[in-house]
């Protein structure tokens, strides 16, 4: 009982370490792109000491397939975190993190389309839910300005993006340790990043001490602490729990944009809000009843 406490507070650490992500980003006070690729860069420097020996041993037995993959998926949350983090920038952090985190709903229609996986009728009924939500939520942004449909968008691609990361990683993981698969595609992603900010003449070096500050904080509690314990849980815990767990991060990251600020979610955010999380609770759950106990 005591370790079965231990891994739901883990889940809980988890969560709350993942809700920073949008506060902090808001906070660093630099543009979108150098944000994504400094949390995606230190975060693969301090992960780099303990991958590497382990890296090195799986590069020896990796196939072309399986790299090629890697590639794709360092690809995909590069894309991800790029037009993700842009969408705080034009719409609010509560619209933003409940349209990402739509992603488990692509990733059953993208199973279904490459893989032919038959989906089922309340997988369908909760993902329909879901887009339903993305469109509450859309329609009352129209009243904001076109900005904030421009970051509804950009949110709607980044959960895109990082259904393929996840639908690669899934199939990676099967044969790679969890830090010989993140180390490597966390620092394809920096790189994607900061090809992307370069040829947009971001500004890469000009910040305050403050700035750097959070650009550390970023890779440290959402990425290493966050990420990496929802990795290291799924070996302990059931994929469908670790999944719906991730569902608190829209609810903690609109909390804390409350009093950081004073972002109020208006009545459509939260009736598309509690339409997404449903959808996805229910496309979730249908995954539960798959997935053998641990």
């Amino acid at each position: 009982m005591a370790k079965q406490g231990t891994l739901y507070l883990t889940l809980l650490v988890a969560t709350f370490a993942v809700s920073w992500a949008a506060i902090l980003i808001k906070l660093a006070g630099a543009g979108p792109l150098p944000t994504a690729f400094y949390r995606m860069g230190i975060a693969s420097l301090i992960i780099s000491i303990p991958a590497w020996p382990k890296l090195r041993k799986s590069l020896k037995v990796i196939t072309r397939k399986e790299a090629l993959l890697l590639l794709l998926s360092g690809l995909a949350l590069g894309l991800h975190f790029a037009v993700w983090i842009t969408s705080l920038f034009y719409t609010t952090i509560s619209n933003s993190v409940l349209i990402v985190a739509t992603q488990p709903v692509f990733v059953l229609a993208m199973e279904a389309l490459l893989f032919e996986q038959k989906i089922k009728s309340r997988a369908i009924i909760g993902m329909i839910i879901a887009v339903l939500g993305i469109a509450v939520i859309s329609q009352g942004d129209f009243d904001l300005g076109r900005e904030y449909i421009i970051g509804d968008f950009l949110a709607l691609a980044g959960a895109v993006f990082a259904a393929i990361y996840l639908l690669i990683g899934r199939h990676l993981r099967a044969n790679l340790d969890n830090l010989s698969y993140i180390f490597p595609v966390y620092s394809l992603a920096a790189l994607v990043l900061l090809i992307i900010s370069l040829y947009s003449n971001e500004n890469l070096t000009d910040y305050p001490l403050n700035t750097w500050l959070i650009f550390l904080l970023l890779a440290l509690i959402p990425t290493i602490i966050g990420h990496t314990l929802y990795n290291w849980l799924l070996k302990f815990v059931p994929a469908h729990m670790v999944a719906m767990t991730i569902l608190g991060e829209p609810i903690g990251a609109t909390l804390l944009a409350i009093p950081f600020f004073n972002q109020i979610p208006g009545w459509w955010t939260l009736i598309g809000g509690v339409m997404i999380l449903s959808g996805i609770f229910i496309v979730l759950r249908r995954r539960a009843r798959r997935e053998p106990r641990p």
